[in-house]
């Protein structure tokens, strides 16, 4: 039984219809409440399992709505997907201010918001597994992404220490995509970084299923850090 933020289009939206086709239960989580019920449809009509729940993973309250769904309806929750991003990249000269601390909120605080409702249960449980969505870019810094590489830096760091202490009986894992093709790609970034994030995903993106497979493990395998990008992504 997974649960998924950011679950209403891309990476989430692709992953999860991806785990329902192979027998996962889902609870979805997203702002936008037409993208994710279109998702959830999706993956009913073909006979999977899943429910959705608007949230905003920048409040704590909703992240634990989030888990408390899967366990009410369920009974347990075994992975959850912090997945939910956005990459309204500019040079600092722009000082786009709200920008940088949307991207600060919804990849750090966002991440600790989900941390901070699924570990109880997991605790609870003995058993349970994280899956942290960062990006290439907590690799390799470019312009004009360094509010971005930043926050996607914490998410790695965040995770490793997670990891660390998660004993014996959790699993963290760390999925870093390189250019996937998705709607949030140079999404709200200056018409300059848009233009230029769009030829690259023209270029050379993957698919967002390509990221699918690194989630899906079995049972007792800790796969604890991949990064899945497109062969001419230097």
């Amino acid at each position: 039984m997974a649960a998924w933020t950011g679950a209403s289009s891309g990476i989430g939206a692709a992953t999860a219809i991806y785990l329902a086709e192979r027998g996962a239960r889902l609870v979805l989580g997203a702002r936008r409440e037409d993208r994710l019920h279109a998702v959830v449809d999706q993956i009913t009509t073909r006979g999977g399992s899943a429910v959705g729940t608007v949230i905003d993973v920048t409040r704590r309250e909703d992240l634990e709505r989030l888990t408390n769904t899967a366990v009410d309806r369920f009974g347990r929750l075994d992975v959850l997907v912090s997945n939910a991003g956005t990459m309204a990249v500019s040079p600092f000269d722009e000082l786009r201010q709200d920008d940088w601390d949307a991207m600060v909120a919804t990849h750090i605080t966002g991440l600790l918001n989900g941390i901070g409702a699924a570990l109880p249960v997991f605790r609870r449980q003995r058993s349970g597994q994280f899956v942290n969505i960062a990006s290439t870019a907590a690799y390799v810094v470019k312009s004009p992404q360094a509010v971005y590489a930043a926050t996607k830096t914490a998410v790695k760091v965040l995770t490793e220490g997670l990891r660390q202490e998660s004993g014996p009986h959790l699993r963290v894992t760390l999925v870093s995509p390189g250019f996937t093709n998705t709607e949030g790609v140079g999404k709200g970034a200056s018409p300059e970084a848009a233009a230029a994030a769009a030829r690259q995903r023209e270029k050379m993106a993957i698919p967002p299923s390509a990221i699918a497979s690194a989630i899906e493990q079995p049972a007792g395998v800790d796969i604890s850090e991949v990064v899945v990008r497109p062969t001419a992504q230097a």
